[in-house]
């Protein structure tokens, strides 16, 4: 499991200006997870691999070349990113040129110490805001889609069966395993332990799953509980099942039958009372066909059932509120007060834009546009079109990935239209209180009539009515 103070799974880039800074950078950080990427030439925001988290270190050195600074706010707004600042003069002396927002900075001749400390910090500045984020928008379930799955967790939260947690990458399959075990009267007072199993090293899942004895082997100067231990009371998460190998599978299943554990170095064997909540986007039915899942495995595991939609399947009205959620989040509420309502334009935007990625991609894009916003105090129209336009652009297509299902736009649209021409019906064809219902302006409303070539009363309507 990740902790705050780890440093891993970590993009640094550097733009190092005059000052030679990139090496050190590199030889302090090398016993880490963590991959230092040269940004010295960079003019637009960099690829990003959204599974990792991402910060700057750039020398103040930057600033004095010719255009340096409006390059660096344009990087800065593109990519969102926490910057730790490397120069001579304290950043106070100018005020203007580094936001109160990235307030850390670093001598240039800092230590490996020094450096290593301050990613720490940032790092869990960076989680703590993802998970406060994650938790304002998880909940957002306008649509009947998501109506209906919190209805099902409702009903099997308080089960002690397992549950299988099935949908696309990003759709939020960790929150949905939070909400079973807050939900639970007996387990809900226990600990949640999430574990991603496609992250688990080889050689280590004996150590990590089942723990040590003391002194079982090198470097094993105390006794520790492996993952099975730490739940014992709550709920074991287990994400990306479907990575499990067939021998780490055979041992999982064992500790389910037996309800025990027995770690390695030792010959007393531990009993453990936990839920267990295995996710996946995997189609875990085919992996059995080809003989790569257990099928008495996939049986223990999918008591129950409960499938995540897509934020497609989840429509405007979702996509909306989630990304207000988000921009409410990150620009912060004293900040957004003082704006303007967020644009028809945006708003209409980011509900036609595809998300491969689906929340998890959403959130990225919402972050960026973010930041713009609080850094330049305005919903800049050329900038952030910009920002979605490379957000459109950066999408891969669906036809070349071979784990993403194709989507069908065309229905994606009638079903959006279907909501629509509901939510009109409704409310007596009232658009103020139809936009109002969908949570969203009447601009916006106006902007999908258009679109979908929906009129005041459809003829299908005056002839029911008839």
């Amino acid at each position: 499991m990740r902790t705050a103070h780890t440093i891993e799974e970590l993009d640094i880039f550097v733009w190092e200006g005059k000052a030679d800074i990139v090496e050190r950078v590199v030889r302090c950080m090398s016993s880490f997870d963590v991959d230092v990427i040269r940004a010295d030439d960079m003019t637009n925001s960099p690829e990003r691999n959204a599974a990792r988290a991402a910060l700057a270190v750039i020398s103040v050195s930057v600033i004095d070349s010719s255009g340096g600074g409006a390059r660096l706010r344009d990087w800065q707004a593109h990519t969102g990113m926490p910057v730790i600042w490397v120069g001579a003069l304290p950043r106070e002396r100018d005020p203007a040129m580094y936001p109160p927002e990235y307030s850390h900075v670093l001598p240039l001749d800092f230590t490996c110490a020094e450096l290593r400390g301050m990613v720490t910090k940032l790092l869990t500045q960076l989680r703590a805001h993802t998970a406060q984020t994650l938790e304002a928008t998880a909940l957002v379930a306008h649509s009947e889609c998501m109506q209906a799955l919190l209805h099902e967790v409702d009903t099997f939260a308080d089960c002690d069966t397992s549950v299988l947690v099935r949908g696309e990458t990003g759709v939020g399959k960790e929150r949905i395993a939070a909400l079973l075990h807050d939900k639970h009267k007996r387990y809900g007072a226990g600990p949640f332990v999430p574990v991603n199993c496609g992250a688990i090293p080889d050689g280590l899942f004996e150590s990590l799953f089942f723990g040590h004895a003391k002194g079982s082997f090198t470097g094993a100067v105390g006794a520790h509980k492996g993952y099975f231990e730490q739940a014992d009371g709550g709920t074991l998460f287990l994400d990306e099942i479907g990575d499990l190998p067939l021998y780490q599978q055979v041992k999982l299943l064992r500790v389910l039958e037996d309800g025990a554990v027995t770690r390695i170095g030792s010959a007393t064997p531990v009993k453990v009372d936990f839920r267990l909540v295995a996710a996946t986007n995997k189609d875990l039915p085919q992996l059995v066909k080809d003989g790569a899942f257990r099928a008495d495995l996939y049986y223990r595991l999918a008591v129950i059932e409960l499938r995540i939609p897509s934020l497609e399947e989840r429509g405007a009205v979702d996509k909306i509120a989630i990304f207000k959620s988000f921009i409410a989040s990150v620009v912060g509420a004293e900040r957004l007060a003082s704006l303007p309502e967020i644009p028809y334009w945006l708003a209409d935007a980011i509900a036609d834009t595809y998300f491969p990625g689906n929340v998890r991609e959403l959130r990225n894009l919402a972050e960026r546009i973010g930041v713009t916003v609080r850094q330049i105090g305005a919903w800049d129209a050329a900038r952030l079109r910009r920002l979605i336009a490379h957000a459109r652009n950066a999408q891969p297509a669906p036809a070349e990935s071979a784990n993403e299902p194709v989507v069908d736009r065309s229905k994606w649209d009638m079903a959006e239209r279907t909501r629509v021409l509901e939510a009109l019906a409704s409310n007596a064809w009232r658009r103020q209180d139809t936009a109002q219902y969908l949570g969203i302006s009447r601009k916006v409303l106006w902007e999908k009539m258009r679109k979908y070539q929906i009129f005041d009363e459809e003829p299908e309507t005056r002839e029911s009515e008839g």
